[in-house]
């Protein structure tokens, strides 16, 4: 199992506000480079709800499908791979207010299933993932600081390169 983490400050701004943009999963292909296609099934308020994805992997496409729990009341989404390309993917996004300030922290555990490869495609799908968080945030709210480890963004508008 692989972890992958993101920690983001967005800048006077109301985490309910945070929330409810962050939870927009079909603006990231606008959002994220990586991201080819996203489609939502149902959304909150619906009690079962879900969402499909395709991301730039390698020379190909990462695919999923994700049952997607909304907790307006705690700010929290929680996230479970249904379908896909993991063995197994699952996490959570926390968003709290930090004075006049949003914290947002992503946490996400993946497992492709296949101990001989983790070695190759985790690094890759652990970067892939935490770019197109970073990438995410900061195209929802400008004002946003990625905090911690550099998550190496580049420009937005840069193509994604074959091996990602």
């Amino acid at each position: 199992m692989r972890e992958v983490t993101l920690e983001a400050l967005v800048r006077a701004e109301r985490a309910e506000d945070v929330f409810h943009a962050v939870r927009r999963w079909e603006r990231y292909p606008e959002l994220a480079p990586h991201v080819e296609a996203t489609t939502v099934h149902a959304t909150h308020p619906d009690p079962d709800c879900s969402s499909s994805w395709e991301l730039h992997f390698r020379s190909g496409l990462l695919r999923w499908t994700e049952r997607d729990v909304f907790l307006p009341d705690t700010l929290e989404i929680r996230f479970e791979q249904t379908d896909g390309d993991f063995d197994s993917f699952h996490g959570t996004w926390h968003i709290a207010q930090d004075g006049p300030d949003v914290t947002v922290r992503f946490s996400a555990v993946f497992d492709f299933g296949i101990p001989s490869l983790e070695g190759i495609l985790d690094p890759i799908a652990e970067r892939v993932i935490r770019e197109t968080v970073a990438w995410a945030v900061t195209g929802l709210f400008p004002r946003t600081e990625v905090l911690g480890e550099d998550p190496g963004l580049g420009s937005p508008s840069t193509s994604v390169p074959a091996t990602a």
